[in-house]
Order: structure tokens, then C-alpha cells, then sequence
């Protein structure tokens, strides 16, 4: 992939300012005064390119709106979280990227600890509740899904589910439940049980999950082989729940999603982040596609959409047909400390990798 070179252009002008704006291969200009346009995506133009581990779908929504408002262009290389950040850490400050998006946070962490995020810019960290962001400031919450376990009422009623995701690991489980371990989704899962209980918890619960699971390649297949009865039940995201019974519902019409709540490591919400690369050829328009995702009109995109993703910005509500965020009842996990290198070594050493 070519490096982008593009430098600003197009910046608003206003004859009072006393700032000027730098960019990449520019001039400095004046910046805009009070009366100009307050939103940044107005003073943007060029072209940008995202490194893109969330589902292509949905950020190709997140795009169009983004491309229409300001008239940047916008470059997608897809891939899936692991693989984008370990290239990115690669690349180092020769990256082509301008902007990472993931599905999970511990990808976004591993290019953090490299040091190669930018700030974000503080009108769009103001968008985003603490909760749903690092504490660090360096990248940003854009979405959240949940950790559920679905299940077959036919093989398992309400008095039979586990208390916590914990007791997954106990002998009454073994062969009765599903998962699948080589995913970042559910690798996030057990990151947020490292940072939650620590390693020698973590540790045992991986041996008896190995004990006890049968490995499925993908959240979906994992779903598909509940519904099918092969496996009573599967621990998997919400959302693919939804979007299959938005659809046909062939997939989940035997499926019933059950949340542990109650602070337990299995109601983990997973953040999927956002962030700038420091070496972004075209900074300004790289934090304005941040901004405009967390914003309103990015939010309802994840509202009203097919993603059956949850909106956390911006006061915009989740889709109708959600359990509520507020009601989830997730443990509270900083993001910025889920530690993807220790779940990579936990997780082999116990056989699940």
C-alpha cells in the first residue's frame, strides 16, 4: 500500500484569526475565528487511510457519511484486529495508516504501548463517557458489544445457567459448552478476566475450560451449532444474536441469549476503539473521522443500522431492540489495560491457542 502524502487543503479562512493551522507539507494559515463554522469536519479535505478490523459494513456506512459531509476522501484496508495491529507496530512511523478502527480494545493497547497514537483531540474524548474510553486519552471508545451466553432451551432451562462465566470451568460443564478461542472477540473476553481476577485465576479457568469446551472456528458457527443441537450452549457476542434474528432467524430461532450482569467478568463489554496514528500524513482529517464517528450522526448509524453494535457517544441511545447498556450491569475494566501479549501466553500454554 502506497504511503499517503496528501497535504490540507481547502482550510476555512477568517481574516481576524491570529492562530494558524500547520499541516503536513503546507503552509500555515490563520485559523478560524468564533464566527467560522464550529465543526472540524468543515475544514478538512484530502484523503485519509483506515486501517479497518470492524466490520467492513459498518464502516463503510461510518464513510460514506463521513466522505459526503466533508468530501475527504477515505481509503479502507481491512483486516481483523490482531493482524492489523501487529502490522501497524511493524510499519512503526513509516505506516500508511492514518486511523485504526477495531472491534476489540486489546489491539488498540498493543499500538498504544508501541507509542504510535496520537492524542485525540479533546472535543471528541468530551463525546465519549469515561466508562466507554482509556483512561489514557490515546485512542477512543466508537462502539461496545457484550459478552452473552447463548443457549438451548431445550437442553438447558433458566435454573441450569451458571451464576457467573466462571463456573463454566467447573467438571458439571464439561461438554456443554462452546466457544471460539482463536478469535480476538473472545481473546478480549479473557483479557477483561486477567485484568478483572488476575493471572492465576485466569490461569485456572483456561485449564478447565479446556476441560470442558468444544472449539468452534467463529462466534457464529459457535451460535449456529446451539441452535442446531449440537452444543447446549456457546459464550459469544451479543450482536450475533441480533443481526441473525433481524434477518431469518434461521440461525437463533432455538437460541436464547442469557447476561450474566452483576459486575461478573462474563457481562464484560468489549470496547472497540479508534484512534490516530502519530504519523498520519493528514492529521486534521484523521481526528475529524474520529470526531464524526463518536459524534451524533455516527452514533446513529450504529442506532439505526444493522450492526447491532451498541452506541456509546454522544447521548445517543442504543437500538430499540438491545438490552440497554445501563442494564447490563458490566464490570468496569480500563480498557487501556487489557493486555493481548498475557492472553496469547495464557492461553497457549493451557492448549487453547
Amino acid at each position: 500500500m502506497k504511503i499517503r502524502k496528501n497535504a490540507l487543503a481547502g482550510i476555512a479562512l477568517a481574516a481576524t484569526a491570529a492562530l494558524g493551522l500547520a499541516a503536513c507539507g503546507s503552509t500555515a494559515t490563520p485559523a478560524a475565528t468564533s464566527s467560522a463554522p464550529a465543526s472540524a469536519e468543515a475544514k478538512v479535505a484530502g484523503e485519509i487511510t483506515v486501517y479497518n478490523a470492524q466490520h467492513e459494513s459498518l464502516t463503510q456506512e461510518w464513510v460514506d457519511a463521513f466522505t459526503k459531509e466533508t468530501g475527504v476522501k477515505v481509503t479502507l484496508r481491512q483486516g481483523s484486529d490482531t493482524e492489523l495491529s501487529n502490522q501497524i507496530v511493524a510499519e512503526g512511523a513509516a505506516s500508511p495508516a492514518d486511523v485504526f478502527l477495531t472491534e476489540n480494545s486489546p489491539a488498540m493497547a498493543q499500538v498504544e504501548n508501541a507509542g504510535l497514537f496520537a492524542d485525540v483531540d479533546k472535543d471528541t474524548i468530551a463525546q465519549v463517557p469515561a466508562e466507554f474510553r482509556p483512561s489514557t486519552g490515546k485512542w477512543t471508545g466508537i462502539a461496545a458489544r457484550s459478552t452473552v451466553l447463548v443457549y438451548d432451551k431445550a437442553k438447558l432451562s433458566e435454573a441450569d445457567l451458571p451464576k457467573s462465566m466462571l463456573d463454566l470451568a467447573k467438571p458439571e460443564w464439561k461438554g456443554k459448552w462452546a466457544a471460539s478461542p482463536t478469535g480476538a472477540d473472545f481473546q478480549a473476553i479473557v483479557a477483561a478476566l486477567l485484568e478483572l481476577k488476575g493471572e492465576a485465576a485466569t490461569e485456572e479457568w483456561l485449564k478447565g475450560m479446556k476441560e470442558n469446551f468444544t472449539a468452534y472456528k467463529g462466534n457464529s458457527t459457535a451460535m449456529k451449532a446451539v441452535n442446531a443441537g449440537e452444543i447446549p450452549a456457546a459464550l459469544i457476542y451479543h450482536y450475533y444474536y441480533y443481526g441473525d434474528q433481524a434477518k431469518t432467524g434461521e440461525n437463533s430461532k432455538n437460541v436464547t441469549p442469557y447476561f450474566f450482569k452483576n459486575q461478573d467478568p462474563g457481562a464484560f463489554v468489549s470496547i472497540s476503539g479508534g484512534g490516530v496514528l502519530k504519523s498520519s500524513k493528514n492529521a486534521a482529517a484523521a481526528q475529524a473521522f474520529i470526531k464524526f464517528i463518536t459524534g451524533k450522526t455516527g452514533q446513529e448509524v450504529l442506532k439505526n443500522g444493522t450492526s447491532f453494535e451498541y452506541a456509546i457517544a454522544s447521548d445517543v441511545d442504543a437500538n430499540a431492540k438491545l438490552v440497554p447498556i445501563k442494564d447490563l450491569q458490566a464490570p468496569v475494566v480500563d480498557p487501556a489495560k487489557l493486555n493481548s501479549a498475557k492472553v496469547t501466553e495464557l492461553m497457549t500454554k493451557a492448549g487453547l491457542l
